[in-house]
C-alpha cells in the first residue's frame, strides 16, 4: 500500500475523487503530499493519508477480519490508472 500511495497520479486520483466527493477533505494537506510524491524519501500510510486530509475514499479496518479498504470507484479507477501507463 505504502508504494502503491507514493505514485504521483495515485495521489492525484485519489484527490480528485475526494475533492468531488467530499465536502470536508483538506486540500491544503492534500497539496502538500502531492508536491512531495515520486520523490525517493516520500512515504505514505494510508492512515497518515486519512488522518491528515480526512479522507472518506479509503479507510482502514482494525482487528480480526481487518484491513484496508476503499470505495469501489477508487479500486476501479487505480486499476485504470496503473495499466493505462
Amino acid at each position: 500500500m505504502k508504494n502503491w500511495l507514493r505514485n504521483r497520479l495515485t495521489l492525484e486520483f485519489l484527490g480528485t475523487w475526494e475533492q468531488i466527493y467530499n465536502p470536508d477533505f483538506k486540500v491544503v494537506e492534500f497539496d502538500h503530499f502531492k508536491s512531495e510524491a515520486g520523490l525517493h524519501t516520500f512515504v505514505l500510510s494510508v492512515s497518515e493519508w486519512i488522518e491528515k486530509t480526512n479522507a472518506k475514499g479509503i479507510y482502514v479496518k482494525r482487528g480480526r477480519y481487518g484491513g484496508t479498504f476503499a470505495h469501489k470507484d477508487i479500486t476501479l479507477g487505480s486499476f485504470v490508472v496503473k495499466y493505462n501507463h
